[in-house]
């Protein structure tokens, strides 16, 4: 995995939350409450993700072979969707179903004193695992606020591990929240009413990350300014005039596949379009690095065969000439 996957703010965030989830489970042993134990399956489930992130990240690196020409990029983004699943499945169900239980059947948290002080531990851990994925993510996100970090990323790690992350923080202040009403009112109700808080939180965090990693998984263009990049390092105003119409698509998130017609002199002769084809992709990689596959086809440009087309700048992805 690259230095842009985040391996870092995963190895911090899977310790936390293996370290997390023992002490949470302890915790519901001695005090019986509910949110200690909807808390600390969410911690598992959070464990297991992490795992699968990295697990994806180390598949992904595997060489292409005949039967996937492209190579094994996306496998980053199959594993980040089976995050959202676990995520929905594992962490949002189970506390959703345990509050539900603890409301209907309420009883008193005994030794108070566990969930509130493991509360407390989990959340500077927490904080520590968040604080490291907002550093690594500084270093990538440049201008772009947090949403469109999270919906633009193509390496789908760092906004898997800071939505995990940012929702365990705000779960651990939910089940502090419960479980200090619980011992403040008497009433247990509190606890399971802070359960189900946390368990609609997971579930819709479950549901971003799937709705962004399926874009992922379907095929995303590159970024408006990659493109541009692109047309601009294509075009050497000498053979190659213009650029009549252009397709780019991740294969992974640090691989790009670039399809282009380009528009070539009617009296240019084979060599001379050749040269300026192989030209043109070492452009490309300089300006893009991540460029891995570059198809560029060279024609004759007519104004009235592009006005009878379909217009290429409706694409994203697509650029006019």
């Amino acid at each position: 995995m690259s230095a842009s996957g985040g391996t870092k703010a995963i190895v911090a965030a899977l310790g936390a939350n293996l370290a997390i989830a023992a002490a949470k489970f302890v915790a519901f042993l001695f005090s019986g409450s509910s949110s200690m134990l909807a808390e600390s399956v969410h911690s598992l489930a959070d464990s297991g993700n992490q795992g699968l992130l990295l697990l994806g990240g180390k598949k992904a690196q595997r060489e292409a072979t005949p039967q996937h020409p492209f190579g094994y990029g996306r496998e980053r983004y199959i594993y980040a969707f089976l995050v959202s699943i676990v995520l929905f499945s594992v962490g949002g169900m189970f506390a959703v179903y345990e509050g539900y239980e603890k409301v209907k059947h309420p009883h008193d948290i005994e030794a108070w004193y566990w969930p509130v002080g493991v509360l407390l531990f989990a959340i500077i851990a927490e904080g520590y695992s968040f604080r490291t994925a907002i550093k690594e993510s500084n270093e990538t996100r440049g201008s772009l606020s947090w949403s469109q970090f999270v919906r633009r990323a193509k390496a789908p790690e760092l906004p898997v591990v800071l939505l995990e992350d940012f929702g365990a923080l705000i779960g651990l202040v939910l089940a502090l929240g419960g479980v200090g009403l619980a011992l403040a009112t008497g009433d247990g109700v509190w606890d399971g009413i802070g359960t189900l808080c946390i368990g609609v939180l997971l579930i819709l965090i479950a549901l971003i990350l799937a709705v962004e990693t399926k874009s992922l998984l379907l095929g995303e263009a590159a970024g408006l300014e990659e493109v541009q990049k692109i047309r601009m390092a294509i075009v050497d105003g000498d053979t190659v005039t213009s650029v009549i119409h252009m397709r780019t698509l991740h294969l992974g998130p640090e691989e790009l596949l670039i399809a282009a017609k380009i528009a070539v002199r009617h009296d240019d002769t084979a060599a001379e379009v050749a040269r300026a084809i192989n030209e043109a992709e070492v452009r490309i990689r300089e300006a893009v690095p991540i460029a891995r596959v570059i198809y560029l086809e060279p024609d004759i440009y007519s104004a009235a065969e592009a006005a009878a087309g379909p217009d290429p700048a409706a694409t994203p992805g697509g650029t006019g000439h």
